[in-house]
């Protein structure tokens, strides 16, 4: 899509916002609304701050993730006024505004002070944002009821904010797939988060999360936080989670590469990926999220047997006994948007039986859901079971020949259309 096009559905984006916010002021009976950006916070006893990203209602309308004390008010049947924090620093640089055709719907204001602004006939007035940040400004701070309302404003995405969450999804295919060339020229985790970066011309500090990047064992860790500056002296897999940030909205993408001489993983990373396939066909509306991710237990299930891992159960049995969740202990995904775990995906409690789970809604036409499963080594989770009455059921051999590949996730972004779904990841 043309970038012309793209701006002229952010004035549609905004036009729809405007509504979306009027109707939830309306039904909790305010007559204006103040967004506040927020800024990073100092780190204790130090004068560094942390590395800033946003606020989600104000990266909703303005897509100016980093931006700090800026100030967004919002009012009906009057133009949305943007404050931009803009101050007369020979320490460090304004960031520039391009000019774009949304700043014909929203007045743009520059200001020296971090300070709330003062408004003019402000009427009931709610102030959103870090309250941290908020003491001493007049209105209802984060009232709980409107906040809910506008966390449910972000759950169906506008034709906009799905063409950036395409578009952070081609950016971030091409950080993945430098990072698989890096891997393959046997590159250490840092060398292969260098190639990412590079890729898609994104600092690390200015991702959606930090890029997660493990070879070998690594990536039997979860959230793996740390890169080694030296490679292993065999690579034998990576498992790379990583996104992108494009006008305020994110990708999250995994892939995961078996290295050379590795048959047994790559053919459980085969089988692994013809599952998440099939899953993301499972994406439509009215679909229940909770299914999806039982869909997956069943077929880890049947991968374990398929592989030999595990033996003498019935697929079922396995699910029902917990083996599934050993080997694969988070939830299928989560919605994505303007914060990778967005907001609203639980308006009920995770199931006993999937208590990691961030989404548990039927889908809807306009949803961005994130399809991720996995299949992990994790010496916490396995050794009890290996120790237990279950451990005779176990491939130990086998196992113990796989725990130094660490894991497999295979991630995807998905829209949920009105007939199906669009994978935004594989189409893109």
């Amino acid at each position: 899509m043309p970038n012309d096009a793209l701006l002229s559905l952010q004035l549609d984006h905004l036009k729809e916002l405007q509504a979306r916010y009027e109707s939830a002021m309306a039904e909790q009976g305010f007559d204006g609304l103040l967004i506040a950006s927020g800024a990073a916070p100092y780190r204790h006893g130090d004068d560094q701050a942390w590395h800033f990203q946003g606020y989600g209602p104000f990266l909703h309308w303005t897509g100016l993730a980093g931006r700090e004390h800026c100030w967004l008010w919002l009012r009906p049947g009057h133009k949305p006024v943007l404050w931009l924090f803009q101050p007369a620093d020979f320490w460090h640089a304004n960031q520039p505004l391009p000019e774009e055709p949304w700043q014909t719907v929203i007045e743009v204001r520059s200001r020296q002070s971090p300070e709330a602004p003062v408004l003019d006939d402000p009427g009931r007035l709610a102030v959103i944002g870090d309250p941290t940040m908020l003491e001493g400004v007049p209105g209802d701070i984060n009232p709980q009821h409107l906040l809910e309302a506008l966390d449910e404003t972000r759950v169906r995405k506008t034709a906009y904010e799905i063409e950036c969450l395409a578009r952070a999804n081609t950016l971030a295919l091409a950080g993945h797939r430098a990072a698989r060339d890096a891997f393959v020229a046997g590159e250490s985790e840092f060398g292969i988060s260098l190639a990412y970066q590079q890729a898609t011309g994104q600092r690390e500090a200015d991702a959606p999360y930090h890029s997660i990047i493990c070879l070998n064992d690594h990536a039997g860790t979860l959230h793996y936080q740390y890169y080694d500056t030296r490679p292993p002296g065999h690579s034998r897999s990576l498992l790379i989670d990583a996104g992108v940030r494009f006008r305020g909205y994110c990708s999250d993408i995994t892939r995961t590469t078996a290295g050379p001489g590795e048959s047994r993983f790559a053919a459980l990373v085969l089988g692994l990926e013809r599952l998440q396939l099939r899953l993301c066909g499972m994406v439509a509306p009215g679909v229940d999220y909770i299914d999806i991710h039982r869909k997956a237990h069943q077929g880890i299930a049947a991968l374990l047997s398929a592989t030999g891992l595990v033996t003498g159960l019935e697929d079922q049995d396995m699910v029902e006994q917990g083996i599934t969740r050993v080997f694969f202990p988070h939830g299928i995904g989560h919605f994505l948007g303007v914060q990778v775990h967005d907001v609203a995906g639980k308006p009920t409690p995770p199931p006993d039986d999937a208590p990691f789970l961030r989404l548990t809604r039927r889908l809807e036409p306009g949803m961005v859901v994130t399809i991720e499963p996995g299949l992990y080594f994790i010496p916490s989770l396995l050794d009890p079971l290996l120790e237990g009455a279950l451990g005779r059921h176990l491939n130990s051999d086998l196992i113990g020949k796989l725990r130094g590949c660490g894991g497999i996730r295979i991630e995807d972004n998905v829209l949920v259309t009105e007939s199906g779904s669009r994978n935004l990841t594989r189409d893109s």
